[in-house]
């Protein structure tokens, strides 16, 4: 048979001997924390690898990824012909639609946007929040160097592909009963 007020006496011990304990707080922001390495604080932009594809806001969930360009025509080489080229006029991000899923940055394909732990980006007003691309360019000092490679892991089949395309190249030129093969030690 159970002790009525068991329960009660038990959460009461756990109360009294929390409120024993010294509390902790950090003294922000005079004491910045100590953030976990890669953590996902705002999106910077390297304005030089944008093509303007239009990838990052055709795939962002939110539509808060705002993309303006024009061609520019790039003059033609000795007996080529002229080519165009977007040239980046516009990109902006509102940090009050976005969800910061990371879509836009996985989908990027040119290595443009990239997550920066800078997590002090608040304002007054919600239509601050849109950030243009100068600011965007700023955060990216504060982006960490990407982890060093395992050297355990397996090598990127992408490389694999790439030695065994030079193998079937250079296997040719020493063909049975070639100079190769005349030339080999018995």
């Amino acid at each position: 048979m159970a002790i009525p007020g068991i329960g009660l006496a038990k959460g009461l011990a756990v109360t009294i001997r929390t409120m024993s304990k010294r509390s902790v707080t950090d003294q922000y922001p005079d004491v910045k924390p100590e953030l976990p390495p890669r953590s996902r604080g705002v999106i910077a932009l390297v304005e030089e690898n944008c093509t303007v594809c239009m990838l990052c806001a055709r795939e962002c969930p939110d539509w808060c990824i705002y993309i303006d360009s024009h061609k520019e025509t790039i003059p033609a080489p000795e007996g080529g012909r002229e080519r165009q080229r977007n040239v980046l006029d516009r990109f902006a991000i509102d940090f009050s639609l976005c969800m910061y899923c990371g879509i836009c940055i996985e989908v990027c394909p040119f290595d443009a946007l990239f997550w920066s732990p800078e997590f002090e980006y608040a304002e007054f007003d919600i239509r601050n929040m849109t950030h243009e691309k100068d600011r965007l360019r700023d955060w990216m000092a504060t982006v960490p160097p990407p982890p060093a490679a395992d050297p355990h892991a397996d090598r990127p089949k992408e490389l694999e592909a790439a030695r065994k395309a030079g193998e079937k190249a250079v296997a040719p030129d020493q063909a049975p009963g070639g100079q190769a093969a005349q030339d080999a030690p018995s």
